[in-house]
């Protein structure tokens, strides 16, 4: 039974479904672009500064006498902080130490889903000379992210089929709960197809965060989400 309270807009609707014997209302994002459009006006200023960032970064990247090396330590940082997000205590020292074998025996947990994460990142890179940012893309880098550790046995590479739900004990006293699964492909079609849509009108970093935002929403994986985000 749908709850259109919400209505038919940018705000999205709440879908109430059956979680474990109980009732509750699961939440289903409108597809993108946003309806009315975003009002970039607003956003002028900090735009105008996120792009300045970038053409920093862009004309250092020309002086660097090894670009790869740098490439290396950001993919790996940028690894570290991400994994944080999901309650991963590895740091950058704990990463590159496993890398070089400086720790003997079996790896930590923790340290095994960065190296998982930096897997996955790298694999995605390399894998879009043949492929696009598409499903069947981000469900290869899924498979890799969660080749061990936490997760590896919540369906890696599979887009969920029950319900997943943040924070709380169960569906029913969660932060949020994300589409129900019958409506999870639907959601994600859209999302693909507007990844590719021509949107002139929508600045690219808008636009990558509308991407970013509409995924995390959605939470197609059972676990791992945040981190492939």
């Amino acid at each position: 039974m749908r709850d259109d309270t919400a209505g038919k807009n940018r705000l999205g609707r709440f879908v109430e479904t059956a979680v474990g014997g109980e009732r509750v209302k699961a939440f289903v994002p409108p597809p993108l672009p946003p309806t009315p459009p975003i009002e970039i006006t607003g956003l002028l200023t900090r735009l105008s500064a996120a792009e300045r960032a970038l053409g920093r970064l862009d004309g250092i990247s020309i002086l660097l006498p090894n670009k790869e090396l740098f490439l290396y330590m950001y993919v790996r940082k940028e690894a570290v902080l991400s994994s944080q997000i999901e309650g991963t205590q590895s740091t950058l020292s704990d990463l590159l130490r496993f890398e070089t074998e400086a720790i003997s025996g079996e790896p930590v947990d923790d340290i095994r889903e960065v190296s998982n994460y930096v897997d996955a990142m790298m694999f995605g890179l390399e894998r879009m000379r043949q492929l696009p940012l598409s499903l069947r893309l981000i469900r290869e880098m899924h498979q890799r992210l969660l080749d061990s550790g936490r997760g590896g046995t919540r369906s890696p590479g599979e887009f969920r089929t029950s319900q997943n739900w943040i924070g709380g004990t169960r569906a029913g006293n969660a932060m949020f709960v994300p589409p129900p699964p019958n409506e999870v492909m639907t959601c994600l079609s859209d999302w693909e197809r507007f990844i590719h849509e021509d949107t002139p009108s929508i600045p690219p970093l808008v636009k990558a965060g509308l991407i970013h935002v509409q995924f995390e929403t959605i939470h197609p994986f059972l676990d791992g989400n945040g981190r492939l985000g």
